[in-house]
């Protein structure tokens, strides 16, 4: 997720034209803040990983709470057997790979367009995967609505495409689900691209249990929550709200209805998330974006993204399509299901 800057015309009549270059030089990176950001990112991420590859080496449930401080975030665990950590190799690499990507893919069109922007800042976190995610700051207004699109759109398709190939590498190196074991105290819901990339690879190693046997009968591999993870932002960033991917896309394909769109949004996720917790009662989160998103809806609504002018070419609606494709194969109602 990106943190967009923000463009406010004195009135209409300055749409047409061009917006000044930022005066000045650009603000000195902060490298020690990247680089000590991502270390302590790869420490929780990498918590979080070898309790998982533990547990998966084990045949025991993927994720399961013991004594941690807070659940599902086993750094007690880890650090009395600090050898362990070496376990979570592949899914903190993987994870991180895959926020790197989405957010790179914001960075190198700023650049590209002559945006100023920071690199990625990666947040580490005490939660479910070890990590908040990753942002970039945009620091100057985006100068047309062209650049707007490919911007927003650029993070979801670099964080879409590493997060399959993840996820196919991750089935790999799946198995069957052992049998009697207790299911998972949380238990991931699978989005349509899982099962999309699983019969895919059927054409390839038709031999191998984990891509023969139906999703529900494999243990996947760690990475493969990794992989989820990434389609899990992909789908987030995507609807059509706000300051979000998704937003800004529609911002740059239709400004005036941009405002509508993004309350429509917050009226359907309200109705999900109703949906999704009368069937599983633990199950709120859609609720949660909801309320973030109104939040950040009120905060922005007076903003204008890009000028109005230059209108956008008429090749961005096959990008926009291709975002939509991918916002539904990404999305699940419940994404989660949890039973302590």
């Amino acid at each position: 997720m990106s943190e967009f800057g923000t463009f406010s015309p004195a009135s209409t009549t300055d749409y047409p034209q061009q917006l000044p270059a930022p005066e000045g030089p650009p603000p000195r990176p902060r490298y020690w803040l990247h680089g000590l950001l991502l270390l302590a990112t790869c420490l929780t991420t990498l918590v979080v990983g070898s309790r998982l590859e533990y547990n998966f080496r084990n045949n025991l449930p993927l994720f399961t709470t013991g004594n941690e401080v807070v659940p599902f975030f086993p750094i007690e665990w880890a650090l009395s057997h600090p050898s362990h950590l070496w376990l979570g190799i592949p899914f903190s690499a993987a994870l991180l790979i895959i926020l790197l990507s989405h957010e790179m893919g914001h960075y190198l069109l700023c650049r590209y367009y002559g945006v100023r922007a920071t690199l990625p800042f990666f947040l580490p976190a005490p939660t479910l995967i070890g990590t908040l995610g990753a942002v970039i700051r945009i620091k100057a207004p985006i100068r047309s609505r062209a650049a707007l699109f490919d911007i927003g759109v650029a993070g979801p398709i670099a964080g879409f495409v590493v997060a399959v190939a993840t996820l196919a590498v991750a089935i790999m190196f799946s198995k069957p689900l052992p049998r009697g074991m207790h299911p998972a105290e949380l238990q991931l819901q699978y989005p349509a691209i899982f099962y999309f990339v699983q019969h895919a690879l059927r054409y390839f190693v038709a031999n191998r249990a984990a891509v023969a046997l139906p999703l529900g009968g494999v243990y996947l591999h760690p990475m493969a929550v990794a992989a989820w993870v990434g389609m899990y932002a992909t789908a987030l960033n995507l609807l059509p709200s706000g300051q979000l991917d998704g937003g800004h896309i529609v911002y740059a394909l239709a400004p005036r209805a941009h405002r509508a769109i993004s309350w429509l949004t917050v009226a359907a996720l309200v109705g999900i998330g109703t949906k999704a917790y009368l069937s599983d009662h633990s199950n709120y989160s859609w609720w949660v974006w909801a309320g973030l998103i109104t939040v950040m809806n009120v905060l922005t609504i007076r903003h204008r993204q890009a000028p109005d002018y230059p209108e956008i070419p008429a090749s961005r609606w096959v990008l926009a399509c291709l975002a939509a494709a991918m916002l539904l194969v990404t999305f699940t109602i419940s994404p989660f299901r949890i039973s302590l």
